[in-house]
């Protein structure tokens, strides 16, 4: 009998000891019934010690559910807080909580955090020799990607409906996706046939490439201020036609790091304040495998921009001057302050090292700014991913009026096709606040002003209910 670990999470068979007993049976019985037989094992195994079949996996299952939950240190790290008197006290005392590992080996907490699942958003958290899937999070490989025209600015104003026409025509977001995908390399990668989970979404991937996510995800217009005489691009300082957008790896990763933090929650029992924060051992099978599908993940999301790019490119009869792109939401391998390896997961925090590119963006009606890190030990590398949210969505929803914000965009001269009232520009926290708590971190080359956005919603802001 051959069983897939598919078969087995089917039935929510606990990722553990057991798990591999029960891949590989000594039994006469069917697929079907074995399958069945275990289901009962895994609601009562004290049930089966007696029974030769499952005998050792009862007695596994029992043993990991006795098990006694990893102690915390007594007292939290050390960590940097950048911009601590805006951060919300939910977003530190989880940050608190990661700093209580045992696997920890340092952190810092930037100036857009708000509290998420396990590690804070804007949390960034180095561990030793293991990663953590939710200090990854849900949308593995989120990033930013912005293409630099050369194109006078004011083609945002006199080519608006043409613009806009090519936003409708060339992205997609939520669950909508293209008539015809567009093919890429990607999927000839091999964890797409060598990894079961990777193996069950392909398709699933193929028929979202090229598209966006819900939230906070967007594709806009805008205009593109070099400010630095000495920039990466050869660019003269100046105005340009730019295009910004914000997305990950979709229902890729969101599935990725369902399926390994269940594996490692269950393999790694924590205290009830520190159970999202279950790590596999990077030693480990699951280890490997989490750490070449979130790899895959973001190899994804990035093809999924480079199409969006392309798309436009092919409307703007035109290509890039220069392409800027930075990703949060993943785990590097890097050195700590003493040379030693350790595993730095940025979520909803972005890559700062010396020299290295990037794009932090505001909101709607606020700039977003480019930027090279200045490799400061202090912030492990790091900067934030945006300006972060100011209020929930959930409050954003129920506060927020939509009259008042169409005022503010079109204040600003901004014209949004779709979006929420959860993502309007009065929900972030002001990105200058942010950019100030931070500026030992990254040096800043030019702006991005958004002009014409689209993101995923029904509100169009055209005019006031």
């Amino acid at each position: 009998m051959k069983l897939t670990s598919k078969e087995l999470l089917a039935i929510n068979f606990p990722k553990g000891p057991a798990f591999g007993m029960a891949l590989k049976p000594n039994t006469k019985l069917s697929k079907a019934d074995w399958l069945e037989k275990l289901q009962l094992v895994v609601k009562n195994p004290k049930e089966y010690l007696d029974d030769e079949e499952v005998a050792e996996i009862a007695k596994t299952l029992i043993t990991e559910e006795e098990k006694e939950p990893i102690a915390l240190l007594e007292k939290h790290l050390d960590f940097k807080i950048y911009g601590q008197e805006h951060i919300e006290a939910g977003a530190l005392n989880q940050m608190y909580t990661a700093m209580k590992l045992p696997v920890a080996d340092s952190g810092a907490l930037m100036p857009d955090a708000h509290q998420g699942y396990g590690l804070p958003i804007g949390g960034v958290l180095a561990t030793k020799n293991s990663v953590i899937p939710y200090g990854v999070g849900v949308d593995i490989g989120c990033r930013m990607c912005l293409s630099i025209y050369d194109m006078p600015k004011q083609r945002l104003q006199s080519d608006k409906q043409a613009l806009i026409k090519m936003l409708n025509n060339n992205t997609r977001f939520g669950t909508a996706t293209f008539k015809r995908s567009i093919d890429h390399e990607i999927f000839e990668r091999e964890e797409f046939n060598e990894l079961e989970i990777v193996k069950s979404l392909k398709d699933r991937a193929w028929r979202q490439i090229g598209s966006s996510g819900g939230g906070n995800h967007f594709v806009e217009f805008g205009l593109v201020r070099i400010t630095e005489k000495e920039n990466e691009f050869n660019l003269p300082i100046g105005e340009y036609m730019g295009l910004l957008s914000h997305s990950g790896s979709r229902g890729l990763g969101a599935n990725i790091a369902r399926y390994y933090t269940k594996a490692a929650m269950a393999q790694t029992k924590l205290p009830p304040e520190a159970r999202h924060l279950a790590w596999l051992d990077m030693d480990t099978d699951l280890g490997k495998e989490y750490w070449a599908a979130m790899n895959l993940a973001g190899d994804y999301a990035s093809a999924c921009h480079h199409q969006i790019h392309e798309r436009m490119a092919v409307g703007l009869r035109t290509t890039p001057l220069a392409m800027v792109e930075n990703h949060h939401n993943f785990a590097w391998k890097e050195k700590n302050v003493f040379g030693e390896e350790v595993i730095v997961h940025r979520k909803g925090a972005t890559p700062a090292g010396a020299g290295v590119l990037g794009v932090i963006p505001g909101s709607m009606t606020a700039p977003g700014y480019i930027v090279r890190g200045r490799g400061i030990a202090e912030s492990i590398n790091s900067a934030s991913h945006g300006a972060g949210r100011l209020m929930s969505r959930t409050k954003a929803k129920s506060t927020l009026v939509k009259g008042d914000v169409l005022k503010h965009l079109n204040d600003h001269g901004v014209e949004v096709i779709g979006s929420g009232l959860d993502e309007a520009p009065m929900a972030y926290k002001d990105i200058n606040t942010v950019m100030n708590n931070q500026q030992e971190l990254v040096d800043i080359l030019g702006s991005f002003t958004p002009k014409i956005v689209r993101m995923c919603g029904d509100v169009r802001f055209k005019e006031v209910d």
